[in-house]
């Protein structure tokens, strides 16, 4: 597996694939080159013909900037689900999608394309989650929440069952979301209001 970035985010997607017994085989990032770590890959800026067979991730945490490659990339895009995530077997889950260790998606559930469920998130049954959002750590998505495109909902967050969260959305971390959430808005707080 390749994977786009070399950030935080993608020391997690290396550890999910190692514990899933893939193989990192190499790391591009656009920012940086040399070596990651001491006798790690090799990264290098994005070349469309570098192992063109293999799968890759784009291992980045921002939504937009994960949007914006996800475009320009043409490998095949991967997934990484870690082992200890648990994840029912009717959840649909999009290309390039990352769940890491503790999450839990419950039965009914449609991943997207290129998002995040991250540590210990959950999503409970029958939601809906757009493309390149990312579950920030230890939040809570209720039962058939659905959630639009480049969206973050922050960590230790919770939205109540059924609410409709725009697109280009930021849910504070700690926000307890009670109302839809329209386009574009950040909210913060108990319960949650609109501050932009």
């Amino acid at each position: 597996m390749l994977i786009h970035g070399a950030g935080g985010h993608a020391k997690v997607v290396v550890s999910i694939l190692s514990a899933c017994g893939e193989r990192v085989t190499g790391v591009f990032d656009d920012n940086r080159i040399g070596l990651w770590q001491p006798g790690a890959h090799v990264i290098r800026p994005y070349t469309p013909d570098f192992k063109g067979s293999e799968k890759l991730i784009i291992a980045i945490g921002n939504n937009q900037d994960r949007k914006r490659i996800a475009d320009s990339v043409c490998h095949a895009f991967g997934k990484a689900i870690h082992p200890a995530a648990i994840v029912d077997n009717t959840v649909v889950i999009g290309e390039g999608t990352v769940i890491v260790h503790g999450a839990i998606v419950q039965a009914g559930s449609c991943i997207g394309d290129h998002v995040i469920v991250n540590t210990g998130a959950i999503v409970d049954h029958d939601c809906l989650i757009s493309d390149f959002v990312h579950i920030a750590s230890a939040a809570t998505l209720c039962g058939s929440v659905r959630v639009g495109e480049c969206t973050l909902v922050g960590a230790g967050s919770v939205v109540a069952p059924g609410i409709a969260i725009g697109k280009e959305c930021v849910i504070g971390a700690g926000a307890v979301v009670v109302r839809d959430v329209p386009d574009y808005a950040k909210v913060v707080g108990n319960p949650a209001r609109v501050i932009i």
